[in-house]
C-alpha cells in the first residue's frame, strides 16, 4: 500500500490503496520483537521509505499470516 496518514478512503474489500497518499513510502503494520508492548499490535502502522540507510525500516519487515473467515 501507499502510505495515507489514516484509512479515511481506504478500499472497503481489501486490496492494496494504490492511488493518492505517498506512494514513495510503504505502509508497515503491526510490531515486532523490537517494539515496546504497546506497539505490538496489528493496528500500529508506520511509513517506510527505502532510502539505503543505514537504519531502514524495511529490513525490520516481516510477514503475518491470515485467512478470511467463512
Amino acid at each position: 500500500d501507499c502510505w495515507h496518514p489514516s484509512y479515511v478512503g481506504a478500499p472497503k474489500d481489501g486490496s492494496a490503496w494504490t492511488s493518492g497518499g505517498d506512494c514513495t513510502k510503504h505502509v508497515i503494520r503491526g510490531g515486532s520483537w523490537d517494539n515496546t508492548p504497546i506497539f505490538i499490535r496489528s493496528a500500529t502502522r508506520s511509513g517506510s521509505s527505502h532510502n539505503g540507510g543505514e537504519f531502514d525500516y524495511s529490513s525490520l519487515a516481516g510477514f503475518r499470516v491470515a485467512r478470511d473467515l467463512p
